[in-house]
């Protein structure tokens, strides 16, 4: 893998050395000095009794503050920078790069899940092996966060899916990345949008914390080049007396957040799987018992919403609210094989695009002859079972290779499977994203569909593999579901 590419994937923890030079606030300077000489550190960081940031010293603070200008017994509380500016270890590093670029920071102390000091992060270490042309893609990645710079991000995507392909990156990784950075741009929306309603003097702050949630391939962290939007709010819970002051607030949020996202290049969703619309805006009581609605009624209508529903992720806001809910939703599926068993009904027609003897079938009307819809009779297939099993199984993860790691764990597959299932879904994203970019440079529509003309025999062949080994989980789950009535 190329080093220029190497920073877009890896997190910021990939990139830390030595753990950094920790004091107390009553640290005196001469000490302080002293310790990053002997460490050969250019920074420390100030900590207090539970390990968490509360300043921060530097090389310059050292040249510009403390030599020949304070006593040596001066405490280090004098003289720090405060209050500390941070990062989460689980961070991307090109993110974090941009941010200190942004913010002329050269260190930035470095938390763990916990909120402690794990590392240090120096922008000159991470910068020193970039080209001009990656710190350019980086720039654009991380641009402003209005319409303009929002829409170049979007194009942006492009140029860095393209350089990760050429790289051999697995597009599984790919798409991970491609997620996160549209969940960034929900955030950075968000963000920018609370500031103006709180700037306001109808609205003012959110009248109760929320949680912003990514549904569909966002959710599962399985994007491509130009996905539509699909997300939802969960409130915290409110009197019913209080909707009419605490829902419009939200309805507004929700109006100005879509129309941002519409206008950077996340499309609306056609079927309206957003939080404008107030199916997908609920407080947590009432997602509960919507969810417990839908797997009890059993509708064609609610067991596609579940199926919608079911991948979602946190993306901004109180994480908390999102994981009570996925607790509580990963409850029901265990408890509810008959939901399950309906579930698998509506999806059962939803195969793989094999016919007889092994043979790839192709889409047979008018402007699409000789093309392989590889979503609907790829991916979709094997996403869905993996869910299913999922929920069965009581995992919660809804990535489909994590879904699929964790079923071997606990042997719901074997290893033979795995290495099937795993490998097809490598197989069949590296096919539709090579079309896609080729699509793009040609300028035509971006989608879902690969000529099967365009395959070599080998990509054919395993092609047909990695289909059988779909169709051979569904027909396993076809037996288990039908078994168990």
């Amino acid at each position: 893998m190329s080093t220029q590419t190497e920073i877009f994937r890896r997190l910021v923890k990939d990139r830390l050395g030595d753990p950094p030079v920790c004091v107390s606030p009553d640290t005196n300077v001469k000490e302080l000095v002293s310790r990053m000489e002997s460490e050969t550190a250019s920074s420390a960081v100030v900590v207090d009794d539970n390990w968490r940031p509360v300043g921060i010293v530097t090389e310059q603070d050292v040249t510009r503050r403390i030599a020949f200008r304070v006593k040596p017994e001066t405490l280090v509380s004098d003289v720090m920078t405060a209050p500390v500016i941070s990062i989460q270890n689980t961070e991307y590093l090109y993110h974090a790069v941009a941010f200190m670029r942004r913010r002329s920071l050269r260190h930035i102390p470095v938390l763990n899940e916990e909120g402690l000091v794990c590392g240090m992060l120096s922008l000159s270490e991470a910068l020193s092996f970039l080209s001009e042309e990656t710190l350019e893609l980086m720039r654009m990645l991380t641009h402003e966060a209005t319409t303009k710079g929002l829409r170049g991000v979007k194009e942006a995507q492009v140029s860095l899916a393209e350089a990760l392909f050429e790289d051999n990156v697995p597009v599984p990784d790919v798409q991970a990345l491609l997620t996160e950075i549209n969940c960034d741009i929900h955030r950075r929306i968000l963000r920018k949008r609370l500031e103006e309603m709180e700037s306001e003097k109808k609205w003012g702050k959110p009248p109760v914390p929320f949680s912003l949630i990514i549904l569909g391939s966002g959710g599962r962290g399985e994007n491509f080049l130009f996905p539509d939007q699909d997300n939802a709010f969960i409130l915290d819970d409110y009197p019913d007396k209080d909707h009419r002051r605490i829902d419009p607030f939200f309805i507004a949020l929700a109006e100005r957040m879509t129309k941002d996202l519409d206008a950077v290049g996340l499309p609306l969703c056609r079927g309206c799987v957003m939080a404008t619309n107030p199916v997908w805006r609920k407080t947590r009581t009432q997602w509960r018992d919507q969810v417990a609605y839908w797997m009890s009624s059993r509708s064609p209508a609610t067991l596609r919403y579940c199926d919608i529903f079911f991948d979602y992720a946190h993306a901004f806001g109180d994480a908390g609210f999102a994981k009570e809910l996925r607790d509580f939703v990963t409850e029901m599926g265990t408890r509810n094989p008959g939901f399950l068993k309906d579930m698998f009904a509506i999806q059962e027609d939803h195969k793989v695009a094999l016919g007889w003897f092994g043979r790839l079938v192709t889409e047979t009307e008018e402007g699409r002859k000789g093309l392989i819809n590889l979503k609907y009779s790829g991916t979709l297939p094997l996403v869905e079972s993996a869910r299913l099993l999922a929920l069965k199984h009581g995992i919660s993860a809804t990535s489909t290779l994590k879904r699929l790691t964790e079923l071997r764990e606990c042997d719901a597959i074997d290893d033979d499977q795995y290495d099937y299932l795993s490998g097809g879904l490598n197989h069949i994203t590296h096919l539709m994203l090579r079309q896609q970019l080729a699509d793009f440079r040609a300028e035509k529509k971006v989608g879902n569909f690969v000529p099967k003309a365009n395959l070599s025999k080998r990509e054919r062949d395993y092609l047909v593999d990695c289909f059988r080994a779909i169709e051979d989980l569904r027909g396993r789950l076809a037996s288990d579901f039908s078994g168990e009535f």
